[in-house]
């Protein structure tokens, strides 16, 4: 995923996306909090204290994301890769949280199919999540310009491809809350 934004030009232009990216999700975890504080004024039907401990942990996969954005893959790998595993894990938490929380306020504040279809958004997230930190981990040398000859490639590619599945994962999640805030 990080390669992408490895070497200039681009690595500027992908730790800004990648701030923008994080900020737009706090604006809209933000938004999520607030309306499910709202909603749980007249229905009850999740802890106060868990909607904000899942606000909490979804910001706190946003500085990761300002992490990763500011240390590069190949200038500070070891805090680049923290970043990583902060955004990611704290990000497939937050979605299992927040699909867990679309159950509980069925059938009043959402259907059951929009709940069923985060949930396989966020199966899928914690799946792809487990195998990307054992090939990145698999991973001895930090470097960009893989080849399939090389050593360590297949965890690499591995690694990315579990990556942009947990990616696009979030992406599509934020996506399903269209309906909740019309």
């Amino acid at each position: 995923f990080s390669d992408t934004g490895t070497k200039p030009p681009e690595s500027g232009i992908f730790g800004f996306m990648i701030n923008i990216s994080a900020l737009l999700a706090v604006i809209t975890m933000y938004i999520r909090y607030l309306l499910i504080e709202k909603q749980n004024e007249s229905s009850h039907f999740v802890r106060s204290s868990c909607n904000m401990f899942s606000l909490c942990i979804g910001l706190m996969g946003c500085i990761g994301m300002g992490i990763v954005a500011t240390f590069q893959e190949l200038s500070v790998p070891s805090v680049h890769d923290i970043g990583a595993l902060v955004a990611f894990g704290s990000g497939v938490v937050y979605i299992t949280l927040q699909s867990i929380i679309s159950y509980k306020s069925c059938p009043q504040w959402n259907t059951y199919f929009v709940c069923h279809i985060r949930m396989a958004i966020s199966i899928i997230s914690c799946i792809a999540f487990i195998p990307m930190i054992v090939f990145a981990s698999k991973i001895s040398m930090t470097k960009i310009d893989w080849t399939p000859d090389e050593k360590d490639y297949s965890y690499h590619f591995g690694s990315a491809i579990c990556e942009w599945t947990v990616a696009f994962g979030f992406i599509f999640f934020f996506l399903t809350f269209i309906r909740d805030f019309q």
